[in-house]
């Protein structure tokens, strides 16, 4: 339709650093880029559809989120924003994760191919991917997936028995991911040390961590979620 803006209503009145509900310092967004905003959709913020960001990043239409509710500015998702803004641009967990262990699997070539090849036909998503330091001639896999692939996962991989060695295959279904979004981090050293800062000083362990150009994401206990969300959104917007 070449539009120049597509204005979305909803009921909050912008993007926020973290969800204001649980987080009491969150601030209001002016303006976020496509690729951030992507990455937090996906990683747990509910405000927009990921979806919808894709379709208007590969048009060129700029987003605004404003709120159905009352009449003021909202926020504008676009390519480029203003650079001097801040180090990250939010911070979003995930509830829905599932974490598969793979115990013991033969550390020879090809094996990790059988595996998300297998997970692949059976049409499960893969999220992140960790690969232990090959030992005693095997190796441990672990990855994550949404909650309700979890079962499909480990069936998959209990199917090659016949043609794969592994001890055990697991899945765990008390974690959260906790992650930061922004642009900033590419030309900013220290961005995940700050972090891991927050969660050392709040007394919550990190179990897994998995890092992009603009995101830094950790898996933790689930109980955990809520205080670590606060604890690393202060140590970086205040």
């Amino acid at each position: 339709m070449h539009a120049d803006v597509c204005q979305i209503y909803t009921d909050v009145d912008g993007v926020y650093t973290a969800d204001p509900r649980k987080v009491p310092s969150a601030k209001k967004l002016n303006e976020i880029t496509y690729s951030e905003m992507l990455e937090l959709a996906s990683l747990g913020a509910q405000v927009l559809n990921n979806r919808s960001v894709e379709m208007a990043k590969k048009y060129g239409v700029q987003l605004e989120v404003l709120s159905s509710l009352e009449s003021k500015p909202g926020t504008i998702v676009k390519e480029k924003v203003n650079m001097e803004k801040m180090l990250i641009s939010g911070v979003a967990k995930d509830n829905n994760v599932s974490r598969i262990a793979i115990v013991g699997l033969d550390d020879t070539p090809g094996v990790a191919f059988k595996v998300f090849n297998k997970l692949a036909q059976a049409k499960v998503n893969i999220d992140i991917i960790l690969q232990s330091v090959g030992r005693d001639g095997t190796k441990d896999i672990t990855f994550t997936v949404t909650e309700d692939q979890s079962k499909e996962a480990v069936e998959a991989i209990e199917s090659m028995r016949d043609v794969l060695t592994f001890k055990s295959v697991s899945a765990d279904n008390s974690i959260t991911k906790v992650s930061i979004v922004g642009a900033g981090m590419e030309t900013h050293p220290g961005v995940a040390s700050k972090m891991f800062e927050a969660l050392a000083d709040a007394n919550i362990n990190i179990q897994n961590i998995s890092t992009s150009e603009i995101k830094i994401s950790v898996l933790i206990d689930e109980k955990d979620a809520d205080r670590a969300v606060i604890a690393v959104h202060d140590k970086f917007i205040n």
